[in-house]
């Protein structure tokens, strides 16, 4: 029995084969130094090869994301290894960075992690103008003067706690201010909108 997929092709259903990918989509492997070697590729990614068993060769991954389970709360536990397509599928999760692999490894995954993760910490803000339903910042960060526009949304600017704030602006650039309480008395009434 077939059916026609969206290109008008007919397909076979393969309830075994559905069966299979669900079961490995589902499973969850653990990677740690016994089992899994992370290289640094000549394009500067990761590559990784997991070993199966003695006789088998090993699982190989040309490049892989590394991609933070808890970027807030956890950063350096359950760390996703996947594979980059647009789709991606966990390959394994590394339980805890400073315990399950190398020193070499961890510097070399959390110089991915950096790339994936940068957030500049916003240190002084110089000026916040609303208009049209947007609001364009003049701030000072760790790397360096920045300007930015955010939506005037809730969700462009995100309370991480009591006192650190998340600021997400139009193109997906993160920033953040770990203690809103530690600006100046006129930065926090530019603020006083997001909070």
């Amino acid at each position: 029995m077939g059916f026609k997929n969206f290109e008008g092709a007919d397909e076979e259903f393969n309830l075994e084969q559905m069966e299979a990918e669900t079961e490995a989509m589902l499973r969850l492997r653990y990677l740690n130094g016994d089992n899994a070697v992370f290289a640094r590729t000549p394009g500067g990614f990761v590559s990784l090869d997991i070993a199966k068993g003695e006789d088998d060769k090993p699982e190989h991954y040309d490049r892989v994301r590394v991609v933070r389970s808890f970027p807030f709360t956890a950063p350096n536990t359950y760390i996703s290894i996947r594979t980059t397509e647009e789709k991606s599928k966990e390959i394994g999760i590394i339980k805890d960075i400073a315990k399950d692999v190398t020193k070499d490894t961890r510097k070399m995954l959390e110089e991915q992690m950096s790339l994936r993760y940068f957030t500049p910490v916003i240190t002084k803000i110089n000026d916040i103008k609303e208009e049209y339903g947007h609001a364009y910042w003049d701030v000072e960060t760790t790397g360096g003067p920045c300007k930015f526009v955010i939506y005037m949304n809730s969700s462009s600017v995100v309370s991480l706690s009591d006192v650190r704030l998340m600021i997400t602006d139009l193109d997906g650039n993160r920033f953040e201010i770990p203690d809103y309480t530690k600006l100046s008395a006129g930065e926090l009434k530019k603020l006083d909108l997001f909070l």
